[in-house]
């Protein structure tokens, strides 16, 4: 009778799996954290307000906050560096959704304004216009509009301040649907908005 040997095949220390994580290299990790400090140049860049309204843990906002508050160059790259350590311990991913959600915001926003300006030119150059922007928006106010215009071009001729020019683009950014924020909160919107001042 033949013996049969049941014993488990022996594995070598070069055969197991290695479970542990590769380390980043030194180039990857710098890489890493120049994409931390231009996140955080990203979030200096914008408003007090809006930093205070973000998803932040409260020492990387303060840290941000302290950031706007220097005027020295050098002052404040040490403190983007230091942003940059304080965003490595942090999940990124949230604040960089976020950035991107503002940043597409902002197109929306500025896409806005132009239609806004580009409707007021018209008014302004086109008699044909207001009957065409009555048709598009029906909420619009006709003899209003109309006397805006008048007005608007009577002040350019007479070198008065535009007052009627300003108030126009105020009726129409009430009129025209601005992207992601309701008729009738868009109303009573107080958010500045840049506009050109200058009669042309």
């Amino acid at each position: 009778m033949i013996a049969t040997d049941m014993s488990e095949p022996s594995i070598s220390a070069s055969d197991e799996i290695d479970d542990t994580p590769e380390t980043p290299s030194k180039s990857q990790r710098k890489r890493d954290m120049a994409e931390l400090e231009d996140m955080g140049e990203a979030l200096v860049g914008l408003s007090e307000d809006r930093i205070k309204r973000m998803d932040l843990p409260e020492d990387l906002r303060a840290a941000v906050l302290e950031a706007k508050r220097i005027k020295s160059f050098g002052a404040q790259r040490r403190q983007l560096k230091y942003i940059g350590k304080v965003m490595r311990h942090l999940d990124p991913a949230p604040i960089r959704a976020q950035l991107d959600a503002l940043e597409g915001t902002s197109r929306a926003q500025t896409a806005w304004t132009h239609k806004i300006e580009h409707w007021r030119h018209r008014l302004l150059s086109d008699d044909a216009a207001l009957n065409a922007l009555v048709a598009e928006y029906p909420d619009a106010n006709h003899p209003q509009l109309r006397t805006l215009i008048e007005n608007s071009q009577r002040e350019k001729a007479l070198g008065k301040p535009p007052r009627s020019y300003r108030e126009i683009f105020q009726v129409l950014r009430k009129l025209i649907p601005q992207p992601g924020v309701g008729a009738g909160r868009q109303a009573d919107d107080d958010t500045d908005i840049d506009e050109d001042d200058d009669n042309p």
